[in-house]
């Protein structure tokens, strides 16, 4: 008989799918790895039990802790499902723009959820990078995860994503295209693949509103790109250490507008229904055009589900509140 000892057995070794309609006019093979199919529905499945064992076997997470973690709701699922097998309590916080289905879906999987206002510096007291921190340290036998900063994240790309793409595609991989938050899946990922062949292109999808781009190619952390965005999953205003800049050669950006309505062409045109962050990931294909020869196999991950967005994204009266349909 096969089968998996429990749901954390399932995480990892995801399928390739090729992309056909929207990226007929590329002149190379576009492949998804097609990271939904994760028991959490994210890629974050595989970096939040790399954090979790690591944690484990240095004693920081002890049993019976609580996990607390700031999050945009799938690093969150990823935890909480590995600490429901595990034996512990978690608390997450989120910003106020992510979706409702978030919260609930975390809630569902027995987490408690605290919700921060988005539109604050990183450095205020209500921002969920603040809170988070200040729960790690006042609650008894707690782990602050910080995705951001723990190495443990990008290690898990490295030793599981990395590997699956390049044997999926039988080393022929000539780009990697990839939405950047906490910069674990680009570098881990990237890392990996250049140490097989370091011709692979790393290419990162950023967003406007999002410091990423201009501090790659300038050096320079401007504080006048920051506002306020409504694309989730991608973009940051801080610089997490997960994010390797040597690794990445270079970065596109997509509107919101464009990363909403290329959401919905996926699940229309392709029959993906996938997050916002995927819709933002194709597009940044698109726009990398000049960069593909008839010879290449550019390799896109898509993050997570749609059913996360419901209510926003495959929502058309909210797609025309933001001005994102006619």
């Amino acid at each position: 008989m096969i089968y998996a000892e429990n749901i954390l057995e399932t995480i990892g070794n995801t399928p390739m799918v090729k992309l056909n309609k929207l990226t007929k006019e590329l002149p190379c093979l576009v492949l998804s790895k097609y990271e939904t199919f994760n028991p959490g529905n994210s890629v974050k499945d595989r970096m939040a039990l790399q954090m979790i064992e690591d944690a484990e076997a240095d004693g920081r997470l002890k049993p019976g802790g609580t996990i607390i973690e700031g999050t945009s709701g799938n690093t969150g699922m990823g935890l909480a499902l590995a600490a429901v097998i595990k034996g512990y309590k978690c608390i997450f916080v989120m910003a106020d723009k992510q979706s409702k289905e978030k919260v609930d879906i975390l809630k569902a999987v027995g987490a408690e959820v605290i919700v921060c206002p988005t539109a604050v510096e990183p450095e205020d007291p209500r921002s969920y990078y603040s809170v988070s921190k200040r729960l790690g340290e006042e609650t008894p036998n707690s782990w602050y995860v910080n995705q951001y900063d723990n190495p443990s994240n990008a290690k898990a790309h490295f030793l599981s994503t990395g590997p699956e793409i390049w044997e999926q595609t039988e080393g022929k991989i000539t780009h990697f295209v990839v939405g950047v938050g906490t910069g674990g899946t680009i570098s881990g990922v990237g890392k990996y693949l250049k140490s097989k062949n370091p011709n692979v292109k790393i290419w990162g999808v950023d967003t406007y509103g999002s410091v990423f781009k201009k501090y790659h190619e300038t050096g320079e952390f401007d504080e006048n790109e920051i506002y306020p965005y409504i694309t989730e999953g991608i973009g940051e205003d801080i610089l997490p250490k997960n994010v390797d800049f040597s690794i990445i050669d270079g970065f596109t950006k997509v509107t919101d507008k464009d990363a909403a309505v290329y959401t919905q062409r996926l699940a229309k045109e392709e029959g993906m229904f996938l997050g916002n962050s995927a819709g933002a990931a194709i597009k940044g294909v698109l726009q990398l055009k000049e960069h593909f020869t008839k010879d290449d196999v550019v390799v896109v991950l898509f993050h997570d589900h749609g059913s996360r967005y419901v209510g926003k994204m495959f929502n058309d009266e909210w797609m025309k509140e933001q001005g994102f349909l006619d």
